[in-house]
């Protein structure tokens, strides 16, 4: 029963009792019967005015937490005149602005971390309270290349496998770095933070490459800088010295020379290789910004092809072209791209096998080039180190070839990568 209605029962008994009462009581006496009426008619419009008093503000009150319950703050009491009902009713209202205040700077903090999440330049995923992805922002999207709709509300190992292996044992405070196809690299950490008392993880995503390359490229410029002098100031002398003596006609007179003279026009020669050998580190350095023109890809593509044609043939190498009757149009430096092209069927052609062949393609759909070999493939440890300065699988090879490939390609913004992707089936790939 409601107090409200204990009340009226209460007051109402409690008057008719008085009122039968003094019927019993002054029935011979008019007087006093009707002063005692009087007596129960204040006592019921005092009992009124308590009511209204006291029983209505709580129902204004009752109706406040149901307001509150609703979570609709705009609604305020007015003051009733009633010094105690007034004083309820002042915290009542300064209460309901607090809690609107509030909820006002939890959604406008709420909104400013989702557009911050939004607009991240790390790719960032945050899971749900039972670990499924609950949220992806765009850049994670373009980083994963996924579609962020068929991920939502799935576990973290259906995202692509390479990342997913790594998520998944990753703690909270934890990071890895992994790298991918090509030169990309990506640092993934995994933080969490408090959610109604419980942790939820959340993942970021960073794209090291550019910071990766730039440190690498600074370390091995000095290191070539400094080889590059050495070699050039012993060479020079050297060399100097050497061509000296051989043009000394009278030191060759005797036969008995003949063999320290080859000798030293073999050491001349020596040396004119090392200069060339540190020439070509010295502009793996000195690579210039690209000269972006809008070129023919078809063009390129079959000239490289023509200009390795001699060396396909003297390994027995059969070289394929595949390309589209319309234009191929690309934003690009021609010498650099050639450059690259040259070393990237360089390589193909060496490790194509005797009878061999060579596939080059252009996917006009895809803007794809694919160089691909039926050489003896890479491996799994030689390919996460394959553009790595100075690494080579090759006996005689300076390891500098596929680095100036990285350096062109990464230079023009196209996307690559090199991979046996099948038995007998390497693939080069440059999306343009």
């Amino acid at each position: 029963m409601k107090l409200r209605t204990k009340y009226v029962v209460f007051v109402a008994t409690l008057h008719i009792v008085a009122l039968v009462t003094t019927w019993l009581i002054f029935e011979k006496n008019r007087v006093y019967f009707i002063i005692a009426e009087a007596v129960i008619i204040v006592s019921i419009v005092i009992s009124w005015s308590l009511y209204r008093e006291l029983l209505l503000p709580l129902r204004s009150m009752m109706q406040g937490i149901d307001v509150i319950k609703d979570q609709d703050f705009n609604i305020k009491f007015v003051p009733t005149g009633k010094h105690e009902v007034d004083r309820l009713i002042e915290v009542y209202n300064n209460m309901i602005d607090h809690l609107r205040i509030e909820r006002t700077k939890q959604e406008e903090q709420h909104l400013f971390l989702e557009k911050l999440v939004e607009t991240s330049p790390s790719g960032i995923i945050i899971l749900d309270h039972d670990g499924h992805i609950q949220q992806v922002n765009p850049k994670a999207v373009e980083l994963l290349q996924i579609n962020r709709h068929t991920v939502i509300q799935q576990p973290v190992d259906k995202l692509p496998q390479v990342f997913a292996k790594t998520m998944t044992g990753l703690k909270s405070g934890e990071s890895k770095v992994i790298k991918l196809k090509g030169a990309t690299t990506y640092k993934i950490n995994c933080a969490h933070f408090i959610d109604r008392g419980f942790a939820r993880k959340f993942i970021m995503i960073e794209e090291l490459t550019a910071e990766i390359l730039a440190a690498e490229k600074n370390v091995y410029g000095k290191v070539i800088r400094m080889m590059a002098h050495e070699v050039n100031n012993t060479i020079g002398p050297v060399n100097s010295i050497i061509y000296t003596v051989l043009k000394n006609e009278k030191l060759w007179q005797s036969d008995d020379f003949n063999i320290l003279r080859d000798a030293m026009r073999i050491g001349a020669e020596r040396n004119q290789n090392l200069n060339l050998f540190m020439r070509n580190f010295a502009d793996l350095v000195k690579l210039p910004p690209p000269n972006k023109q809008p070129i023919d890809l078809r063009v390129i593509a079959q000239n490289v092809a023509r200009l390795m044609q001699l060396a396909a043939e003297e390994k027995k190498v059969l070289m394929y072209v595949d390309l589209p009757d319309q234009k191929v149009l690309v934003m690009a430096d021609e010498q650099q791209l050639e450059q690259a092209l040259i070393n990237i069927i360089k390589n193909a052609i060496e490790a194509a096998n005797n009878d061999g062949k060579i596939h080059i393609a252009i996917n006009t759909r895809k803007r794809l080039l694919t160089i691909t070999d039926n050489g003896k493939g890479i491996s799994n440890v030689q390919s996460s180190q394959l553009f790595t300065p100075f690494y080579t699988t090759k006996a005689n090879g300076q390891g500098i070839g596929l680095t100036l490939v990285r350096e062109v390609l990464i230079n023009h913004g196209f996307d690559f990568f090199l991979k046996t992707v099948a038995p007998d089936e390497t693939v080069f790939s440059i999306a343009f």
